[in-house]
């Protein structure tokens, strides 16, 4: 039996006082590649933000990278980031510092001390994403596509049990998504758990993998047909 790194039961996920998901039952086991999928306002990122903490969950069970949700106080929240790799469809870089700065701030902020293995990290994400030779250069220097690349390399730094997608392709055009993309099925043949919340159906089609959808206020698993 594989563990879970993601579970919830029979979770309602307020946002305000309005219901947005009821009795949601999901779970994500070590190594899988799980979309989410659904119309604006369906709760995708309103159940990504109960994930990575954004948001309290009141109702329901959750549990995810040995957090439990239902409980998890202020002073949890940075730790069970660390713990996540969350990709952002803004891609959130600091535009004020090279890429290689952006991710050393990061690794600095996390927790990380010694100058050289920090070096050495930053060089190991940015190879795995194709990015090895940009890190000198601003976030305005690098396309759209590159900027996603090196918030991907960002997800990586701390080697999440976890990453959370959310809409990253949702700013780019259809041949760079589906760059972006290869790197994130690379980086899971590597053994990072992803779930990625995506309204392109078109990716969905090219690399089928388990489908959840948020709809009418629920979430439920989508069985793709086999062409």
């Amino acid at each position: 039996m594989s563990t879970p790194i993601l579970q919830l039961k029979d979770a309602s996920i307020y946002q305000g006082d309005s219901l947005v998901l009821s009795n949601v039952n999901i779970e994500v086991n070590k190594g899988d590649f799980v979309y989410l999928i659904g119309k604006t306002g369906s709760g995708k990122s309103s159940l990504m933000k109960i994930l990575y903490g954004d948001l309290s969950l009141t109702e329901g069970e959750g549990h995810i990278v040995e957090y439990n949700l239902k409980n998890l106080k202020e002073k949890d929240i940075p730790f069970l980031r660390r713990k996540l790799g969350v990709v952002f469809q803004d891609f959130k870089l600091l535009i004020d510092r090279t890429i290689n700065d952006n991710l050393l701030f990061v690794l600095k902020a996390t927790g990380w001390k010694d100058k050289k293995e920090m070096a050495t990290r930053v060089e190991e994400v940015l190879t795995k994403v194709g990015m090895k030779t940009k890190g000198f250069k601003y976030p305005h220097e690098l396309s759209g596509g590159e900027q996603q690349r090196i918030a991907i390399a960002r997800a990586l730094l701390n080697d999440p049990e976890l990453i959370l997608a959310d809409e990253p392709t949702g700013n780019l055009d259809p041949q760079t998504s589906v760059e972006v993309m290869e790197v994130l099925q690379q980086i899971n043949k590597n053994g990072n758990t992803i779930l990625m919340a995506t309204h392109d159906y078109a990716l969905l089609l090219k690399y089928p993998s388990k489908t959840l959808k948020c709809d009418e206020n629920q979430v439920y698993e989508v069985v793709q047909r086999k062409g």
